[in-house]
């Protein structure tokens, strides 16, 4: 997992090739977002860079196995794009 632990957060910024795919990708987030009734913060940076924060703010904004399980949803949905 390429995801960073800092300030009770879990981050990872991702590079793709255009922002058709970026955009892609952000899509994908909402919808497992939708699905876990669990919202990150979501970054655009530029056309291609997406940032990824994920902390439960229903327990005091701190990292908890929700946020764990989340992004290993995301990583596996980054691969399907």
């Amino acid at each position: 997992m390429n995801w960073s632990i800092e300030n009770n957060k879990i981050e990872r910024d991702f590079i793709f090739e255009d922002f058709k795919q970026a955009l892609e990708f952000v899509n994908m987030v909402g919808g497992v977002a939708e699905d876990m009734d669990h919202h990150p913060t979501i970054l655009m940076h530029s056309y291609k860079k997406v940032n990824i924060k994920l902390t439960t703010s229903e327990e005091g904004n701190i990292v908890t196995e929700l946020d764990h399980k989340m992004a290993k949803k995301i990583d596996e949905g980054l691969k399907t794009l």
